[in-house]
């Protein structure tokens, strides 16, 4: 039955090693550009797009129809009742030859109008990929935390058994283990609770990718930062050159451009063919004459040139207010890189911060490490009380916390700084 207990205890080991799934930040990222909610809505976003971007939706083509219709109807008179029934088919073509060059221009809207949905997708992937990285290394800070607050839990835990042990042989109080007990249960609650912010993270990463949160995953990558130098200058130029919602914004433009055109078209004539042919056959049975069957035929082509005189100066006002709108829409451009370039300044600026900020944060992890070691070593030998160490202890968590959280947020600069300049999608597909 022993041996049976072991057997079972290493299967079950066994098992729960071999159901994590290792997660490369690579590998997160590949999966969300597979599977994310957001970009797979935008991707058929872009797909309609496309679909409608065709030479038949603008009018190129001519439009066919055929008809067939059977008529059926009974004379009732005084001279000689009849039955006719009639049997028409008709074939007709309509098509506009001429509109102004409407038809060029609303296939220009069109290849523009696939071309900002393809920019929406790029932007999309953008955000998704940040989106990841910051989750990703979101799951590693929370991970990283549970790892400090479990080293202060153990560390209470060894001091309280410490004092209780002590309390039992006559060297210690029972205030002194009480001290030792609201300690370890303090940092007790703070290590369950991080427990809970862990797999929070853990399921806001997996929400991201669409994949099962039952899903037991091991994040494969360090918790590092890796500071790069970086001209502002040369991010200045790559932003004009990359920025997709800069991009974005030109094609905006354009539009405004074709609608400025297409209000002028309207100024232009147009010309229409209509076009068609029809056969009948009839057949009408007299009751005293009899039977009378007869076929007839009828073709027309007819061109009609029109051209709008007066209408109140609505074509003129179209005119003027598109061409407004052009003009607003070149202020919003140029707002749209000034305030991009300041974006790209305070950005750079904080990414300068933290980096410096990284090495204060490891400078007084280092600090805080060896006062602890010699506080320690200075309580368990009385030099200091039970107070004093626990003041070191929670500087400790803080410093350490803190060290963490400035990884994290010069992480999350970095992040931001690529994603302005468009080079978060090379970065991150290399």
């Amino acid at each position: 039955m022993k041996y049976l207990t072991i057997s079972l205890f290493l299967l079950c080991a066994v098992f729960s090693s071999s159901a994590q799934t290792q997660l490369a930040l690579a590998d997160a990222i590949q999966i969300a550009m597979e599977k994310n909610y957001d970009l797979e809505i935008q991707r058929n976003d872009q797909l309609i797009a496309e679909t409608r971007n065709a030479w038949g939706a603008v009018g190129r083509y001519p439009y066919v129809n055929l008809s067939a219709e059977a008529r059926n109807n009974f004379n009732n008179n005084e001279n000689d009742d009849y039955l006719q029934n009639q049997l028409v088919g008709a074939a007709t073509v309509s098509w506009t030859l001429f509109d102004g060059f409407s038809v060029n221009l609303n296939k220009q809207r069109l290849n523009e109008l696939e071309t900002l949905s393809g920019q929406n997708t790029g932007l999309m992937v953008e955000s998704t990929i940040q989106s990841v990285i910051l989750a990703y290394y979101s799951v590693l800070l929370q991970k990283e935390k549970l790892e400090v607050f479990r080293e202060v839990m153990q560390l209470s835990e060894d001091l309280y058994s410490k004092a209780t042990f002590q309390k039992e042989i006559g060297s210690a109080v029972t205030y002194e283990v009480l001290q030792a007990q609201n300690a370890f249960l303090e940092d007790k609650s703070s290590f369950l609770l991080q427990e809970v912010a862990y797999k929070s993270a853990l399921r806001d990463l997996q929400f991201l990718m669409a994949t099962d949160s039952l899903t037991d995953y091991e994040l494969t990558d360090s918790f590092e930062a890796i500071p790069v130098d970086y001209s502002l200058s040369e991010l200045s130029e790559a932003m004009l050159a990359n920025n997709k919602t800069l991009k974005n914004q030109y094609i905006n433009q354009n539009l405004l451009k074709n609608a400025v055109a297409l209000a002028k078209s309207d100024f232009y004539p147009s010309l229409n063919f209509a076009g068609g042919a029809s056969a009948t056959r009839t057949r009408i049975d007299y009751d005293r004459q009899g039977l009378d069957l007869s076929n007839m035929s009828n073709f027309y082509g007819n061109f009609t040139l029109s051209f709008n005189l007066f209408g109140g100066g609505e074509k003129k006002r179209a005119l003027q207010i598109a061409e407004i709108e052009q003009q607003s829409g070149d202020v919003s451009l140029g707002q749209m890189k000034h305030e991009l370039r300041n974006q790209l300044s305070n950005i750079f600026d904080f990414y300068q911060v933290r980096k410096e900020l990284l090495g204060v944060a490891r400078e007084n992890m280092e600090a805080a490490k060896l006062n602890l070691q010699i506080s320690r070593e200075k309580f368990e030998n009385g030099s200091i009380n039970s107070f004093n160490f626990r003041d070191v202890q929670n500087l400790y968590l803080n410093v350490a916390v803190g060290e963490l959280e400035a990884i994290y947020q010069f992480i999350d600069i970095h992040t931001n700084l690529l994603r302005v300049t468009g080079a978060i999608i090379q970065q991150y597909s290399e």
